[in-house]
């Protein structure tokens, strides 16, 4: 069996804060991402899940725990030796417009990795800034002389892409790249990340609080809580049959388009405010907000088990599997 791209193992990140404290922003988090494979990594703000994407660059830096890419562990390696295996992983930031330098011209921006690099000649970084343009659909818009405050949210974003797609990475980590912008520009964005992935071979970490929308591009996802990971699934499979209650409390709260859809059971409502991650609960962390919560919640803390090919979960009382769904582990 193949070995995965990406694993990430027990992986721990801290903060130092005044007075001595220290936050835990990612607690024992463990997953892998195969070649080829997009995996969506979805949570209220605050769970710690671009933390967890921005670890995996080394930056910052894992408090504890494994970061293994292609075989390297990252964790392991110098300052410059992790600048040297950067290009292979790149990062697509939530901000489209101030990800730019303000100051330099479209078809400079994209060509920066390639000069920082020396790669290749003044023609054959033209050519490559070209066909990274054509790429992300700027192909024929003339935006090569143009600055960042000159083009829409949507054709920023699209530079970013072309900019992380120049240096010809193995990886991408899509840092919730549609959340700024409208529904109409998401979908495009969408489709344009996923045919690239299809294009350059790419293998994605996609982040996101939006499980509609992380669901139409993953092949997988993994829900993060306070932050742990408490479920992971194929995405048709959670979408269809989440066992985690605050898996199925997320997937309530998604807006359903069609007048004529109708929810089968009642909706998951979540009790009180997501509690301050300086003094997380002890045992599951959900629990103070969980209806299916009992006294083991409080003095146990659920480790991610294996429930079904592919599905692993974190929970003591999860949601069973309705019987109209079939192919799904109960």
């Amino acid at each position: 069996m193949t070995a995965p791209l990406l694993q990430v193992n027990n992986l721990v990140v801290e903060f130092p804060l005044a007075g001595g404290r220290r936050l835990q922003a990612v607690s024992d988090v463990t997953f892998d991402v195969a070649a080829g494979e997009t995996l969506g990594l979805v949570g209220e703000t605050g769970c710690g899940k671009s933390t967890t994407g921005r670890s995996i660059l080394q930056s910052p830096r894992p408090t504890s725990g494994s970061v293994i890419f292609d075989g390297v562990e990252l964790t392991a390696l110098s300052p410059a030796q992790v600048r040297a295996i950067r290009p292979k992983i790149q990062l697509v930031l939530q901000d489209p417009i101030s990800a730019l330098n303000p100051r330099r011209r479209i078809a400079d921006i994209v060509a920066e990795p390639l000069d920082i690099w020396g790669i290749g000649t003044k023609g054959t970084r033209r050519a490559k800034v070209l066909e990274m343009l054509d790429a992300v659909g700027l192909g024929e818009s003339g935006v090569l002389r143009r600055y960042p405050s000159e083009l829409s949210g949507g054709q920023c974003q699209r530079v970013n892409i072309a900019r992380a797609l120049v240096l010809e990475p193995s990886m991408l980590i899509c840092d919730e790249p549609v959340s700024a912008l409208d529904v109409s520009m998401q979908g495009q964005i969408l489709n344009l990340l996923h045919e690239a992935k299809r294009r350059f071979g790419l293998t994605m970490v996609f982040i996101g609080h939006d499980l509609a929308v992380v669901k139409n591009i993953s092949d997988r996802i993994a829900v993060m809580y306070l932050g742990k990971i408490c479920e992971i699934a194929p995405a048709d499979e959670l979408y269809r049959a989440p066992r985690h209650p605050y898996t199925r409390a997320l997937l309530d709260s998604i807006l359903e388009p069609r007048a004529t859809a109708r929810r089968t059971e009642p909706a998951v409502a979540l009790a009180a405010d997501v509690p301050s991650p300086l003094s997380p609960p002890s045992g599951c962390r959900f629990r103070t907000r969980c209806s299916r919560a009992e006294a083991r919640c409080a003095t146990d803390e659920p480790p991610l088990l294996e429930v079904g090919s592919s599905h692993e979960l974190a929970c003591h009382f999860p949601i069973p599997v309705p019987l109209s769904v079939p192919g799904v582990a109960s």
